[in-house]
């Protein structure tokens, strides 16, 4: 899918939201997006691997993945152009412009070898981003579509908050809806659905008494 074909109200409604949001998104994100920096840290990336985040925002993660696995070569795509200005500044100003490549692109649908050359990575993953895109559970697959023989998919985003108190729950998915933001309750079915299709391994914890969900997919 090219930058042109990308669905016009999802990429306006994400850069409409993030146009002055993208400025502080990581200062204020640090205390509620919980269980990104154990993704990182999970990702156990080959040396002189190939790691793709789709739903990249602000370039945080990718940034933060560099600095962890200095031998990897990092790509980052998201629908927003906004949040890619603020990525593209962020990786240039950590001297990572060598080793990280950044696209737009739907992540529903897109195509790793027009946007990277690439079209196989060693890991992918998605940090709090299928909890904001329609029709995520085509996300999953195609980040399945783009896994190398004996890759993996890691994914953290927001529970269903089971172990946490009504009047919290309440209150945090109140306060998601105002960014769009939706809890995917089947999440944990779908994955392990996706799983079971392509005969891949399957991993999944609760953190924080369900607040957060982290999963992997293994595949052969």
């Amino acid at each position: 899918m090219s930058t042109t074909d990308l669905p016009a109200s999802h990429a306006e409604l994400m850069d409409g939201v993030y146009r002055w949001q993208r400025h502080i998104y990581d200062l204020t994100r640090k205390y509620y997006l919980l269980g990104r920096d154990r993704l990182i840290s999970g990702l156990d990336v080959p040396d002189g691997g190939s790691v793709l985040e789709l739903g990249c925002g602000t370039g945080r993660n990718i940034v933060l993945a560099a600095r962890r696995y200095p031998n990897a070569r990092f790509f980052g795509l998201d629908i927003s152009a906004e949040m890619l200005e603020t990525a593209n500044a962020a990786t240039a100003r950590e001297g990572l412009a060598g080793s990280v490549s950044l696209a737009r692109g739907d992540a529903t649908d897109f195509d790793a070898k027009a946007l990277f050359g690439v079209d196989r990575f060693d890991r992918v993953f998605v940090s709090y981003s299928l909890s904001m895109i329609p029709g995520w559970e085509k996300t999953v697959s195609a980040a399945l579509a783009v896994l190398a023989p004996g890759g993996s998919l890691h994914i953290v985003d927001f529970g269903q908050q089971e172990g946490l108190p009504r009047w919290f729950r309440a209150l945090l998915r109140g306060w998601l809806r105002k960014f769009h933001v939706e809890p995917r309750a089947s999440l944990r079915d779908v994955l392990e659905s996706q799983s079971e299709r392509t005969g891949a391994t399957f991993r999944f914890r609760t953190l924080y008494r369900g607040y957060a969900w982290l999963a992997v997919i293994g595949a052969k």
